[in-house]
């Protein structure tokens, strides 16, 4: 038995509350990271360009809740 990952575990949580409500979400296109809805520029990568259909949030919340993160967020930065 192996012993779960915390961060993937906290991954698969968030994921989870985007696949029950994607219409309070967005895909950024600059670095697929999902943002709220509200946001207009995206706080990782600065970029403005969002992809807001609900099966594509869905889907990526999906992919990305079963993989680590590689994407550079700006509470690395500090």
């Amino acid at each position: 038995m192996t012993k779960e990952d915390p961060s993937l575990l906290e991954r698969a949580k968030r994921a989870k509350r985007i696949v029950r409500n994607p219409a309070q979400y967005k895909v950024c296109v600059g670095c697929d990271s999902i943002v709220a809805a509200k946001v207009n520029i995206c706080p990782n990568c600065h970029s403005y360009r969002f992809e807001s259909d609900q099966e594509f949030v869905v889907a990526q919340a999906k992919s990305l809740s079963c993989r680590e993160q590689h994407s550079v967020v700006s509470e690395d930065l500090l």
